[in-house]
């Protein structure tokens, strides 16, 4: 069941002109309010404890990265760069990272480990928040409280936005994500 109405695949939900409101989302004002029949769906932790995806972020910002699943390569790249964003970064901005994959938890610790991912992370079990948001791939949401501000949905595999794109939403500096020392001109 899709319940998002159609909508460009990278969606400024506040500010300037607000897109149409979704049954998903709510309505305009401060970004769009995540639905409550989407914000008490269940997401499940590496311990199989099961919390309200809305309880994620609503209190506080957050960046939440829905991957299409834990073996899907260009998935796994992306959250190993994720996995190199600095604590001390997100903190002073103070921003939560969260990951959610389409899996069991048994499979959040291996994933962990592989990626080397070391922020929140949790799954969806039953796939319905990316039933009822419409998701066929993934997408990255920044939200602040129960408000989602920005939404980006991947048209292919390969259509992640850019992790800086998305930290400087949420007023993250800049991360370099290669192991190259940076070039100064002089």
């Amino acid at each position: 069941m899709q319940v998002l109405m159609a909508a460009p695949v990278t969606q400024q939900v506040s500010g300037g002109a607000a897109p149409s409101p979704s049954p998903a989302l709510g309505g305009p004002e401060s970004g769009q309010p995540l639905a409550p029949s989407v914000a008490e769906l269940p997401v499940v932790d590496a311990t199989g404890k099961r919390l309200p995806f809305g309880a994620l972020f609503r209190e506080r910002r957050a960046v939440v990265v829905f991957v299409r699943h834990f073996l899907c390569y260009t998935c796994k790249e992306y959250v190993e760069d994720l996995a190199k964003v600095p604590e001390r970064l997100l903190q002073e901005a103070n921003v939560t990272l969260i990951v959610i994959g389409q899996s069991t938890y048994h499979h959040i610790e291996p994933f962990c480990k592989l990626t080397g991912y070391s922020h929140e992370i949790y799954v969806d079990p039953e796939r319905e928040i990316y039933k009822r948001l419409g998701m066929k791939r993934g997408e990255e949401i920044a939200s602040s409280g129960n408000n989602i501000h920005f939404m980006h949905r991947d048209r292919n595999r390969l259509d992640h936005k850019p992790i800086n794109s998305v930290l400087q939403l949420v007023g993250v500096p800049h991360v370099n994500f290669t192991s190259r020392p940076s070039v100064i001109h002089v």
